[in-house]
């Protein structure tokens, strides 16, 4: 008598093993090592740009610093070459130790060592706006903290026969009522008005906006001549931090100025002292 065939028809018909749940979870597990090697690969780049560049411009400023002084003591100091020392700026509000030379010209490797007076601009105390370019994060970042910066706060240039003092002009928002009441700090510090009545302590351009370092910011170069041109200051960085998307930018005008003669070459201006 034959036996009963076996009956194989559930596993002729069974559906063959699930392996997504696998390929998913190898999946995640590939992107997670994907993200966690582009997120170390981040924080390296942040590191070198913060630190290591931090560490090679202070050096290279120091020795920019040390290099202009020593001009500075000779008898008739030759003018700044492009890359050298060209004045030092000091910003109290952004601490009693802030000081930064300034080096002729803008190019990289210029501004790798420190800020960068942009060539054809006025010279401190001349009418016209003295343009002065910084970084904001990494290589010294000496912009870094321009957006603290308030009306009426001193911007100190210093050169070899002079001190400058220029003040950060009143906000766009402050200049409609205007009205700075008792604040020492704020004299001779006001809206300009007639051409220079769109120039603000601060504003944020896009980087091809370039005539906010003219002599009169926003207009053509010849737009006034220079005797009646005011004597302005204009810094510019990057803004955001970590992006070159727009740029930040600060305008000041000028107060006061001391001379560095014999009789005064010790005294340092007491604008220094303000926080």
């Amino acid at each position: 008598m034959r036996g009963r065939p076996l009956d194989t028809s559930r596993e002729a018909t069974a559906p063959p093993p699930d392996h997504r749940g696998e390929r998913l979870r190898g999946a995640v597990r590939v992107t997670g090592e994907v993200l966690i090697t582009a997120g170390l690969v981040l924080l390296l780049f942040v590191f070198y740009a913060v630190y290591v560049t931090d560490w090679s411009s202070a050096r290279r400023q120091a020795e920019a610093g040390d290099r202009l002084r020593a001009r500075w003591e000779q008898p008739a100091p030759a003018p700044a070459a492009e890359g050298e020392g060209f004045a030092e700026l000091y910003i109290p509000r952004l601490g009693g130790d802030y000081r930064f030379t300034v080096l002729e010209g803008t190019d990289a490797r210029t501004l790798a060592a420190g800020p960068g007076h942009y060539l054809g601009t006025a010279l401190p105390g001349e009418q016209g706006n003295l343009a002065i370019a910084g970084h904001r994060i990494g290589k010294g970042a000496p912009f870094g903290d321009l957006d603290q910066l308030e009306a009426c706060d001193a911007l100190v240039v210093e050169t070899a026969s002079e001190w400058f003092v220029y003040r950060v002009l009143p906000m766009r928002e402050q200049v409609a009522g205007w009205n700075p009441g008792t604040d020492p700090r704020c004299a001779g510090v006001a809206p300009i008005g007639g051409p220079y009545r769109d120039v603000a302590g601060r504003q944020i351009v896009r980087p091809e906006q370039g005539e906010v370092i003219y002599p009169v910011p926003g207009l053509p170069r010849e737009a006034l001549p220079r005797e009646q041109q005011t004597r302005l200051i204009t810094l510019t960085t990057c803004h955001p931090r970590f992006s070159a998307e727009q740029r930040l930018i600060v305008h000041g005008v000028l107060v006061k100025q001391y001379p560095k003669d014999a009789a005064h070459r010790e005294l340092r201006p007491p604008e220094l002292e303000e926080s």
